[in-house]
């Protein structure tokens, strides 16, 4: 079985929800100098430091472990807009989908 890389899977998360160390220790409540230890020495946090991080993540643990998840890369907003979108029937999706590519388009233009 291959080792699981628990500070590249941090740095994963980090890089996919485009948050920076920083905040990623004030959302786990964690102190910024523990993160940062953590990091840059390759020091695997313990599981209540790796608890508070999923908790800042917003996911679970088994979420933080799973390699098939990509879940676990959503923002709490991204995870909401699914949500949305999955009690949405077919016409809807289609009319949402084309107001999101209109504000995109509006966004690219500025």
């Amino acid at each position: 079985m291959d080792e699981f890389d628990v500070m590249g899977r941090i740095k994963e998360l980090c890089a996919s929800r485009s948050w920076t160390y920083y905040r990623l220790a004030k959302e786990a409540d964690i102190p910024y100098s523990s993160l940062s230890t953590m990091l840059h020495k390759a020091y695997v946090p313990s599981i209540p430091s790796l608890i508070k991080i999923c908790r800042g993540f917003d996911i679970t643990l088994a979420q933080f472990f799973s390699e098939e998840d990509d879940t676990a890369k959503l923002s709490k907003k991204q995870k909401l807009c699914l949500e949305r979108w999955d009690k949405l029937d077919e016409q809807s999706q289609a009319l949402a989908l084309a107001y999101m590519e209109g504000l995109a388009d509006r966004q690219n233009e500025k």
